[in-house]
């Protein structure tokens, strides 16, 4: 009876260290890591990319984490150098043990993380990286959380001309100037109507002709690219966009730095535009360097704090609204798209674990590629459902412009209600 007795301690005892360890591993941290470019060209992004990432953990972690498990976020600055983002990727799968990854900022970098990530298959959920050739690789479980690909942003601007535009009044020229960047050459494209190639092996992706400006009755009349780094020569591109005469002038930026050079430049020259569209210059920082120079100038969004979306966060409604106070009361700023964008693919990641019940990426991917339009993913930008490419289905872009120093939302203007009047024409910068 006795030895019975010590067998019964002992196997009570094991019994109560399995349910020990499995207790602990159940509370041990879900990894996820984000290599990001806190230094560098697009470091101001990448902060605050950084920003959407912190706030939305913060947030899944005061509210019991995921499955019962608090989130651990592993940032790394890639210093916006392709190279090292590949080999931050690749540490934090074979190395640190991630069970996720967030998306990294710009096209640029994307391009090459997608192949780590689909090797590794990692559900790969972009922030930002819309030039289509990211896209047309086969990768499998590649989701993009933006309205839709770098070539198609034209589509947007086209609806601002003809819908917001008198008849009389529109533009009949354009200049065309861009960075030799992903997704400027993508925005590019859609504008001139080029062929996008596929440059694995050089087949044709898409031809985009005539394109939205040619489409619209609109001449260019001058087109420029500058270099990828190191560009200066601000003013001397302002003179001939001024020359050129263009009624509609485009920038097509890799930074809002960048926009902040050209729209200074264009306002040395005096320019005087009917019409300016920019791809960058939500930022807070962009109407910091330019002032009044911003006036009237459009640019895409992803998000607008006006946007009325309605969201899921840890299995509760949240809104713009929420978005907004709790990155004033962590940050004391009111966020712009690039801390709300990242905040979205962390609400979509979240979902996706809860929804494959793990985080096993093959059901991860598996349970995002089959949202629909009446079941979607639910973020702060909006509804999310993904074609087979991994682009979101029929999701436009939203336009904002720069008035009286406030980023208002002017377009489309049959979505939300509390949309502002264009301001047209531009005149001078």
């Amino acid at each position: 009876m006795m030895k019975r007795a010590i067998w019964t301690v002992a196997g009570l005892m094991s019994v109560s260290m399995l349910a020990l360890g499995a207790s602990a591993q159940a509370a041990e941290p879900l990894k996820i890591g984000a290599s990001l470019p806190l230094t560098g060209g697009f470091s101001i992004a990448g902060t605050k990319h950084q920003q959407g990432y912190e706030l939305c953990v913060d947030t899944i972690n005061e509210r019991g984490g995921i499955l019962g498990r608090q989130v651990e976020l592993l940032v790394s600055d890639n210093r916006s150098d392709p190279a090292t983002a590949i080999n931050q990727y690749e540490r934090f799968i074979n190395v640190d043990g991630v069970e996720a990854v967030y998306g990294t900022f710009s096209s640029r970098l994307s391009f090459p993380v997608a192949s780590i990530l689909a090797k590794n298959n990692m559900v790969h959920a972009l922030p930002a990286g819309g030039a289509l050739r990211i896209y047309t690789q086969g990768h499998k479980n590649i989701f993009y959380f933006q309205p839709n690909a770098a070539e198609y942003v034209g589509a947007s601007l086209a609806g601002v001309i003809a819908d917001l535009v008198p008849e009389g009044e529109k533009p009949k020229t354009a200049a065309v100037v861009s960075a030799d960047d992903f997704f400027a050459n993508g925005v590019w494209s859609g504008l001139m109507g080029e062929k996008v190639m596929d440059p694995a092996d050089g087949s044709l992706v898409r031809d985009l002709a005539p394109g939205y400006l040619a489409e619209n009755d609109i001449e260019v009349v001058f087109s420029e690219r500058w270099p990828e780094e190191g560009y200066s020569d601000w003013l001397n591109l302002a003179n001939q966009v001024k020359r050129s005469g263009a009624e509609l002038i485009v920038g097509l930026t890799a930074s809002a730095e960048e926009a902040v050079q050209l729209t200074r430049a264009l306002k040395t020259v005096r320019a005087e535009p009917k019409l300016v569209y920019f791809s960058q210059g939500t930022q807070a920082e962009y109407l910091e360097g330019t002032g009044s120079s911003a006036e009237g100038v459009l640019v895409h969004t992803s998000w607008h704090k006006d946007a009325p979306f309605e969201s899921v966060l840890a299995g509760e409604p949240f809104s713009n609204t929420d978005f907004v106070a709790a990155y004033q009361e962590k940050f004391g700023a009111v966020p712009d798209e690039d801390a709300a964008i990242p905040f979205a693919v962390c609400q979509g990641i979240e979902q996706a674990i809860i929804g494959a019940g793990s985080t096993d990426n093959t059901a991860m991917g598996k349970w995002l590629s089959e949202r629909t339009k009446e079941n979607p993913v639910r973020t702060i930008l909006g509804r999310f459902n993904w074609d087979e490419l991994g682009l979101p289905a029929n999701k436009p872009f939203l336009m904002t412009q720069w008035n009286d120093g406030e980023l208002q939302f002017v377009y489309p203007t049959d979505e939300f209600e509390g949309v502002s009047a264009m301001s047209y024409p531009k005149g001078s910068f």
